[in-house]
């Protein structure tokens, strides 16, 4: 479309200017624009034309096969360069190039991020992972002995032992919800978690994406739920932010955390925290900040020294995922894992997908199980024997396997995938 194409000419017109642009930087964009012309995102999610420009953004060892961008992704080359040529510039003068000119360009990034999830830059906390933000929240809210927390079963395991470590210390009550797997619906989601609610709930704590499941939960049905109450919805979005498109006010969230590594595609070590204006100053922040700082956002960020470099890069990878466009983004994740999934599915009655594989109930993230096929064993016969990487899921809820391609992925490589695990199907694995 003409707009994103001005959009993406324009950034490589800012190169000439910028330090930190190329006028490289955003070719593989540019050249994939006039293949995509007006076509809608579904029409276009399996145009292997133009998804080869895009994969001709990254550098990467394609002697193996990476399944597993769930839990950290690949940053497109000039993310990387960025990244580098300002870690570069910093050792040359630290206290001057590092301090005085790269780190007030946060600023830039609170910006952009912010205008991405739809909320004030005020609002908008740079953070170095999802896990830092959401302890955030969890360390910094006020509660007392006999306080309740509601959380599934399937919550990410650091963020029940940062809830453990309050439970020990301070008192408060855990209430663990056990969600049936798959999900039901969407009722059933919200019903579980209505059922734990009792007048001394103080905070329901949602993954806005199971880690475990790919299921993307009905965050404002629950955050609906719980506001009349009283009750703070904490979100862990560590795997939803530019995953799929959404923004603050379709959620009604008033705190969310999430990483940037994952599907941003900003280098390792960068994510965000949101609390809402209002919330700011009753929320403390993990390492202590200035008493003027009560009602800043940027209270989150007092973490002592750390480079500017990785948090800076954010922006060009921002800038880079509009470059694609969030429409177009989640249709392709979502052909790639339709794509492997039917032909599983296709290949024998023993599959099952523990993720419903519909238009809006999941993305990129596709978990599946076969009967009788031991799923961590699976796992090393594919890593082992074929460089393929991926995730088993072995718990005491269900036993499958996590499947997570990127915008980089080829249809080769899921189609190899779906191959060999066809093959451990009916010959087993050794």
């Amino acid at each position: 479309m003409t707009t994103r194409r001005t959009f993406v000419s324009s950034m490589i017109g800012a190169g000439v200017s910028l330090p930190v642009m190329r006028e490289t930087a955003f070719r593989r964009l540019l050249d994939a624009e006039p293949i995509a012309g007006a076509r809608p995102a579904a029409a276009l999610a399996e145009d292997e034309t133009y998804w080869r420009e895009i994969q001709r953004a990254f550098d990467l060892d394609r002697t193996m096969i990476n399944l597993n961008n769930g839990g950290c992704s690949p940053a497109p080359t000039h993310v990387l360069e960025q990244m580098i040529r300002d870690l570069r510039f910093s050792n040359e003068l630290p206290t001057e190039h590092m301090w005085r000119v790269l780190e007030p360009r946060i600023e830039s990034v609170r910006r952009e991020l912010a205008k991405d999830f739809g909320c004030d830059p005020e609002e908008m906390a740079i953070t170095r992972n999802a896990s830092e933000a959401n302890e955030t929240m969890i360390f910094g809210l006020d509660l007392k002995a006999g306080d309740e927390v509601v959380f599934t079963t399937q919550n990410y395991p650091r963020m029940q032992n940062a809830w453990r470590q309050r439970e020990r210390r301070d008192g408060i009550v855990l209430k663990r919800v056990k969600i049936e797997t798959p999900v039901a619906s969407t009722k059933s989601y919200v019903d579980h978690i209505a059922a734990a609610i009792t007048p001394r709930t103080r905070v329901i704590e949602v993954m806005h994406i199971s880690f475990m499941t790919g299921y993307i939960a009905p965050v404002r049905e629950i955050v609906e739920l719980a506001k009349p109450k009283g009750i703070r919805v904490f979100v862990d979005g560590a795997h939803a932010f530019a995953h799929f498109p959404f923004t603050r006010d379709e959620l009604g969230a008033d705190y969310y955390g999430t990483s940037l590594h994952k599907w941003m595609h900003a280098p390792i070590g960068t994510g965000f925290l949101y609390v809402r204006r209002d919330k700011i100053k009753s929320l403390w922040p993990l390492m202590a900040g200035g008493v003027d700082q009560e009602g800043n956002i940027r209270k989150y960020e007092e973490i002592g020294t750390h480079p500017a470099a990785n948090h800076n890069a954010i922006a060009v990878a921002v800038a880079f995922n509009r470059g694609i466009g969030a429409e177009r983004k989640i249709a392709r994740l979502r052909y790639l894992r339709d794509r492997w999934a039917n032909r599983l599915l296709a290949a024998s009655d023993r599959v099952k997908m523990i993720t419903p594989i519909g238009p809006t109930m999941s993305g990129a993230i596709g978990v599946f199980g076969v009967d009788g096929l031991d799923m961590g064993k699976l796992g090393g016969w594919l890593l082992s024997k074929h460089n393929i990487v991926t995730t088993p899921m072995v718990n005491d809820e269900f036993q499958g396997m996590r499947i997570t391609p990127n915008v980089y992925t080829t249809v080769d490589e899921i189609d190899l995938f779906a191959d060999r695990v066809a093959e451990a199907i009916k010959t087993g694995v050794a």
